[in-house]
């Protein structure tokens, strides 16, 4: 009976058909107000319209009406309903409730342990867990009991009770590996976890012996046979490690061998007594190296390996017996040089010794090979990549040795540019070629900071920049797959307030899912910041939801790894969701949709509602909560030649047109629609509390916020400032007022001076941005004034509106000097000729062979500002006190 009246309504949602869903809902409950299986699904509907007070409000009911919990329909309804409001301990109650009609039955008692599992409860999936073991002799729920005793253990804070869970978690295993229940490597991986985080090495490694029970299991599973090696580096046993490591690279090619390998062989040198042990150790590791070295598919790790013996004893202070890592560096550059790989894999040990000698033989083995590489790359690919990884060396060692000579960094780029960009392997899409393009641009971009680092030096920076452009996008033109060639010229077009042009090219990246957290600070933001907020917007809404549906899919993930069995991914997936969730990114990713919701224009009655209605309280921090977010944003993308540490040599350091948000921009975009609320609900002493706060945050940036958003903060601490002298009618607020009116005017397009390409490629546009989003709302607050009938209302107003139609007369001069001259500006400045330029050869090349491509530069850089502009003004028009 139940079923057939709930039958429509189940028809709607798998359509899906929300709307029409509701509408059956309401249709039986007319019929039957207390059909709680109505009222269940009912509430999954509006948790899932986004009416979570609603949602939760009917839900609780139904939940606090014991008897509806005999039915399947209340039980699904309600669960899913919970579920999508993010409460998993009503979630639970559901099934409690349940199970006091049907206390055994092994599917309710598995949802309430998922349920759990999924939400990180810990306690209450152990609870589970030694429920299912009672009711069912399946050897899966012991070991969910074991993991669920683990985890528990793990992020306990009681210091008693977490050794008595881990020793029965212990026990459990040890009887499943005596009565021949452990029967994976998913199972032995953690018996492992429960001996490791109990620092009982002794017996692990006793499990993982050669001749133990389980010995064939570690045999066939190489992450555990590297597992075992560091065991017994852990318990001093360097002997064992290096027996167990020979026995392991025997049979296969493991870096991670390799390295614990030379750990125990070092370590055992520094222990030994007399040169003579000394030297047997390494000479028997050494052999070893040479004989793997000889071996089909072992050649490359094994040659890379004396290359980290000699530069681990040189750190040790073993030199002497091993002879210099530098001579083996160059011997495994002659032999894998015509690797993409090969850079990557030497590097770390160039980088680890940077003493001037050493950095001077490095240079002179350079110099010795450099020009054959160069003439011998057209004969082949193999050449051609040669040649590539020697340029790479050149670059690092230019970086290491200090070079600041910006035509030191300029010398020989013209070769790099035909190679890269002008010969036939190029136009065959060779990747060396892209390779060498990348080099070329990189170089460009670091002689330009190292040129024009002086504030007054601005302008031609961003002339050379410009040149850099234009060999980035040829690049791109020739290789559409380079995704370094393509993150470069995004951040180039940004710090040249290109906006439009650098979120196309973002676009062909097609970046999604996890990526958006990663790489998602890019672009994010940029948009509103140079007056294409609605592109911005997009791509905030885009994260938003991919967070929403992490949020809902991961846990399905952690629920599949109990189904499965694969306990290992465990520990990891947990991890993994609760860095996206509690992502940096992520936090900044929906301060920007707030933000730009907020700067969409409405009228008086919807500005006021939407100010109103705002949830501030679930975008509250605290340093405690602030402190507790991950930054998963990955940085290393932008494929540096050049050591993290080298800040001057840093380009992805350098290129950053404005600081990447964090804990600074978080907290001031929580508090500024925190701020907006109090006004408009005549909150006057939360309103003081929070422009306090906001104030503390503005004082104490260091340079953590641009400047633009550091004048829009203060602009909306002065906007509050003056709404709460405005509230008391006896209070005079010209003086406020002129001060607020004249931080937007001076961020206006002068009237009276001819812009100028430099102006409008650094703040220009950023800062008619700040002050088209600051006079938005600014006109929330007269709003306010006006709803609230206090008499400043009407002086805020006939202010605001004639600041508004300055600002359109500004701004649309702007954009027709922009629409009319631009282009021929960037030809006259930014490719003009000059005797003394350093990038000479950079414009002859761009000009010459690249003309078309320096075309496209040019009319993407003037469409972006002018689109920028346009963007504005509509802004400004669409604006009406």
């Amino acid at each position: 009976m139940e079923g057939r009246q709930l039958r429509p309504i189940y028809d709607a949602l798998e359509l899906p058909d929300t709307k029409y869903a509701e509408e059956e809902c309401e249709k039986l409950l007319r019929k039957h107000p207390n059909h709680y299986g109505a009222q269940s699904i009912k509430a999954f509907i509006l948790a899932r319209s986004g009416r979570p007070n609603e949602a939760l409000l009917l839900g609780q009911s139904v939940l606090n009406t014991p008897s509806a919990m005999a039915s399947a329909h209340v039980q699904q309804g309600l669960s899913l309903a919970f579920r999508a409001l993010g409460r998993p301990r009503e979630e639970i109650m559901v099934y409690t409730a349940a199970l006091s009609f049907s206390p055994n039955d092994e599917s309710l008692h598995t949802k309430v342990f998922k349920t759990a599992a999924r939400n990180s409860m810990f306690k209450e999936q152990h609870h589970a867990a030694i429920q299912l073991t009672k009711l069912s002799k399946q050897q899966k729920y012991v070991w969910w009991l074991v993991v669920s005793l683990f985890l528990q253990a793990k992020h306990s804070k009681d210091d008693v009770s977490a050794p008595v869970q881990l020793k029965l978690a212990e026990r459990l295993v040890e009887k499943a590996v005596t009565d021949g229940q452990l029967t994976s490597t998913e199972e032995l991986r953690v018996y492992l976890d429960v001996l490791d985080i109990q620092d009982k090495h002794e017996q692990m490694t006793e499990v993982m012996a050669d001749n133990g029970q389980l010995a064939a299991m570690i045999s066939n599973d190489p992450d555990l046979v590297t597992q075992r090696i560091n065991l017994f580096i852990k318990i001093g046993a360097y002997n064992k490690a290096i027996m167990a490591a020979i026995a392991a690279l025997e049979s296969r090619d493991n870096w991670a061998d390799y390295k614990l390998y030379i750990e125990a062989v070092v370590t055992l040198v520094g222990q030994a007594a007399d040169a003579e042990a000394k030297h047997s150790l390494v000479a028997g590791i050494s052999s070893n190296f040479e004989k793997w070295a000889g071996v089909r598919g072992k050649a490359r790790g094994a040659k890379l390996a004396q290359v980290a013996l000699a530069t681990r004893m040189h750190e040790a202070g073993h030199g002497d017996i091993v002879g210099s890592p530098e001579a083996l560096i160059w011997d495994y550059l002659t032999e894998f040089q015509q690797k993409a790989i090969c850079y990557s894999d030497i590097m770390q040990f160039i980088v680890a010794r940077r003493e001037p000698s050493v950095l001077e033989y490095h240079q002179a083995q350079l110099e010795q090979r450099l020009p054959a590489a160069r003439d011998s790359a057209t004969n082949s690919d193999d050449a051609a990549q040669a040649w590539v990884n020697l340029e790479k060396i050149r670059y690092l060692l230019q970086a290491l040795m200090g070079e600041t000579d910006p035509k030191a960094w300029m010398a020989g780029i013209e070769p790099l540019l035909k190679f890269g960009l002008g010969s036939s392997q190029a136009r065959k899409k060779q990747p060396s070629c892209s390779d060498m393009a990348f080099i070329a641009s990189q170089r460009i971009i670091q002689a330009a900071f190292l040129a024009y680092s002086a504030a007054d030096q601005r302008e031609q920076l961003h002339s050379a920049l410009f040149k850099a452009l234009c060999v980035l996008e040829s690049g791109i033109q020739l290789n559409d797959n380079s995704f370094l060639l393509k993150l470069y010229a995004i951040r180039v077009y940004l710090y040249l307030s290109c906006y439009e042009r650098a979120q196309t090219i973002y676009d062909t990246l097609r970046i999604k899912h996890v990526q958006l957290d990663t790489l998602g600070h890019l672009i994010i933001g940029h948009g509103m910041a140079l007056g294409c907020f609605a592109l911005d917007m997009e791509l905030c809404y885009n994260g938003v939801t991919f967070y929403d549906r992490f949020q809902s899919k991961m846990p399905r993930d952690i629920e599949a790894v109990y189904q499965q069995g694969t306990y290992s991914n465990v520990q990891d997936f947990l991890e993994f969701q609760s860095n996206i969730v509690h992502s940096v990114q992520r936090e900044c990713t929906h301060r920007y949709a707030l933000r730009g919701e907020g700067y969409e224009y409405g009228n008086a009655k919807e500005t006021l509602a939407r100010w109103e209605e705002a949830d501030v309280s679930s975008i509250e921090h605290s340093e405690q909560t602030l402190s507790a977010l991950h930054d998963n944003r990955d940085v290393s993308v932008m494929g540096l030649l050049t050591p993290k540490d080298m800040a001057q040599w840093d380009l992805e350091l350098l290129t950053q047109s404005t600081p990447i948000p964090g804990h600074d921009f978080i907290r001031a975009f929580s508090l500024v629609p925190q701020v907006m609320h109090y006004l408009v609900c005549a909150d006057i002493e939360s309103l003081q509390e929070k422009l306090s706060e906001l104030t503390l945050v503005v004082d104490n940036t260091n340079d953590t916020l641009s400047r633009q958003d550091v004048l829009f903060v203060r602009g909306i601490i002065d906007v509050g400032s003056l709404y709460i002298q405005a509230s008391d009618p006896q209070n005079e607020i010209d003086d406020q007022l002129s001060r607020l009116l004249s931080v937007i005017r001076t961020n206006l397009p002068s009237n009276e001076l001819d812009p100028s390409l430099f102006s409008l490629s650094s703040d220009g546009i950023r800062n008619l941005s700040a002050a088209a989003e600051l006079f938005t709302y600014m006109l929330a607050l007269k709003h306010a004034l006006s709803a609230q009938r206090l008499p400043a209302a009407n002086a805020v107003g006939l202010a605001l509106s004639q600041l508004r139609k300055e600002a359109l007369k500004s701004v649309n001069t702007l954009r027709g000097w922009v629409d009319k001259n631009t282009r021929a500006l960037v030809e006259e400045q930014w490719l003009a000729e000059n005797d003394d330029d350093i990038f000479a050869d950079v414009k002859r090349f761009v000009v010459g062979s690249q003309k078309q491509t320096t075309s496209m530069v040019t009319k993407a850089c003037t469409t972006s500002w002018l689109r920028s502009v346009k963007n504005l003004l509509s802004q400004w028009e669409k604006c009406s006190s």
